[in-house]
């Protein structure tokens, strides 16, 4: 699933984060101490290798909404774009500190000058954030995003399972 947003490719496929080849920077569902964990910040770091947790050391702890940026080490790409998303009942207003996370994701890909950036469906994993609800999130602020962002051309969210593929497709179809 694919679509044109102001100069920006949305694309939506059913994989793995962490092999993204040809894709400037990938983005860690984090912990906030930026620590390796389950789901996607441990698929990142195992895949990554030792040297993305001693990088991590001095950027943590990070809040709900923020972002910062490390090297990408054993992965295909250049940049690992650590963001924390909110606790789904917890970290309030959670949409807000959800669109945080992909706003300030993409703004640190355009102070690098990436042009490309993968997501993962943040905060839908063990945060609890309803998949519907985060799809629609993301999305949206992505496509808002789009005609500010000069590098960043093509934005890929990469779900982890069909029902994850079926929310984030349904929700850039309705764009």
């Amino acid at each position: 699933m694919e679509k044109k947003v102001e100069g920006l490719t949305i694309e939506c496929v059913q994989g793995d984060i962490t092999r993204q080849e040809g894709f400037d920077a990938v983005v860690n569902a984090a912990n906030a101490w930026l620590r390796p964990g389950g789901g996607v910040a441990g698929a990142i770091h195992r895949a990554a290798g030792p040297e993305l947790e001693e990088e991590c050391r001095s950027l943590a702890p990070i809040s709900p909404g923020q972002a910062v940026i490390t090297g990408a080490y054993r992965l295909p790409n250049r940049y690992i774009i650590h963001c924390l998303g909110p606790r789904y009942g917890i970290d309030e207003p959670a949409a807000e500190l959800l669109a945080a996370c992909y706003r300030n994701a993409l703004r640190l890909a355009e102070e690098k000058g990436l042009s490309s950036v993968a997501f993962p469906a943040i905060s839908t994993g063990a945060f609890g954030y309803p998949l519907q609800e985060a799809a629609q999130v993301a999305v949206k602020t992505v496509a808002e995003l789009a005609p500010s962002l000069q590098s960043v051309k093509r934005v890929r969210f990469v779900l982890h399972g069909e029902e994850a593929f079926r929310a984030f497709s349904q929700a850039l179809e309705e764009l």
